[in-house]
């Protein structure tokens, strides 16, 4: 699937989420990338046999005391992860409301379990 396909899922996913949430992502940015970092891999707890498809980097609300002028949280949506799982649109459009869903948890302060 093209990139601009893809974004396209993503900003539908991230307009389906109820208002009152997304005003709480002023400060959130949200990107399709590739390939994660060695970094991101490294801090995700992954097994070998795994792929990263999502991941949310910052502070979650939960954790902000003096949180003043900072670089924008983000939630990373690696597209050729998520392709890899799904075998057509509908599927991948299923999984990116899935994972925005989850990254979002993160930034609100709730872990995995």
């Amino acid at each position: 699937m093209k990139r601009s396909e893809f974004e396209l899922l993503v900003t539908q996913a991230l307009t389906d989420i109820p208002v009152e949430f997304q005003n709480l992502l002023e400060n959130v940015d949200v990107v399709v990338d590739d390939v994660p970092s060695k970094d991101q891999i490294g801090g995700s707890f992954l097994g070998e046999e795994d792929c990263l498809i999502g991941l949310y980097e910052g502070v979650p609300l939960t954790g902000r005391n003096d949180y003043g002028e900072v670089l924008p949280d983000r939630i990373c949506i690696f597209q050729p992860s998520i392709e890899s799982l799904c075998s057509n649109e509908d599927e991948m459009t299923e999984e990116i409301k899935k994972i925005i869903i989850q990254e979002l948890a993160h930034h609100f302060g709730m872990q995995d379990n």
